[in-house]
């Protein structure tokens, strides 16, 4: 096994190359477009997220190595279609580090990552603030990221009452929503309310819910453990059996 980054790299290029051969190549892998990998793709970066979050690094050198393949599997189907190669996908973000890090790879003085950032999209066909927040991420983390962008403009609230004034504002209106479609319309306001809430209490919404989705998780684990009948139980001997979880971990 090469340890050199260019062999390395040329291998996997020339792999795939190889899996989309139109004559020779595997049909499940010459089958696929932009859109039937997109999928795979958001999974594989999930998957590395997870091994961080496990710290294991291990298994954080091969779900690299697979969300790196999802990068090699769109270049190369890019290149089919005569629109960019893999060297062009490493060229752009190599010239948007030098670009946005001109302190240290240009002469030495910085206008700032924000405003670098908002140059360049004055440059694209949507200027807006907001241009640019993928359609795919989380529903959490794109409220947050589309608040943030925003407050760039000035458009937030100045402190933290605000978002806590508007998030009870939007419970009353779940109460009073009239039918189905209301209440999911309502219910909407008030998680991006509650996400606004938190960004301005500098909690970050997408690892909270994460961690308190672990908590629930574990809890629940171990109310099952203390008890096989479990799921039999009214849930009054439930409720019960969850103090007594919640007491263990004090």
């Amino acid at each position: 096994m090469t340890r050199n980054p260019a062999m390395a790299l040329d291998r996997l290029l020339a792999i795939m190359a190889r899996l989309r051969d139109p004559e020779t190549g595997c049909e499940w892998d010459r089958a696929q477009d932009f859109a039937s990998i997109a999928p795979y793709t958001i999974e594989e970066a999930y998957e590395v997220a997870d091994a961080c979050a496990r710290g294991d690094l291990a298994d954080l050198r091969d779900e690299l190595g697979d969300l790196l393949l999802q990068v090699v599997f769109h270049a190369r189907m890019a290149q089919e279609a005569g629109a960019f190669a893999f060297a062009d996908v490493a060229n752009a973000i190599a010239d948007k580090m030098e670009r946005r890090h001109p302190h240290i790879f240009g002469d030495g003085t910085s206008a700032g990552w924000e405003a670098i950032k908002a140059a360049e999209r004055a440059g694209r066909s949507d200027p807006s603030a907001l241009a640019g927040v993928a359609l795919a991420l989380p529903a959490l983390a794109r409220a947050e990221k589309l608040q943030k962008r925003a407050a760039r403009v000035g458009f937030d609230w100045p402190d933290a009452s605000g978002p806590r004034a508007k998030l009870i504002e939007e419970m009353e209106e779940v109460d009073t929503a009239a039918d189905a479609a209301g209440r999911h319309e309502e219910v909407g306001d008030l998680l991006f309310a509650a996400v606004n809430w938190a960004r301005h209490l500098g909690v970050e919404p997408e690892a909270a819910l994460r961690d308190a989705s672990a908590k629930f998780e574990r809890r629940f684990r171990g109310m099952e453990a203390l008890d096989s009948d479990f799921a039999r139980k009214p849930l009054a001997e439930q409720d019960a059996l969850w103090d007594r979880v919640k007491r263990t971990e004090r």
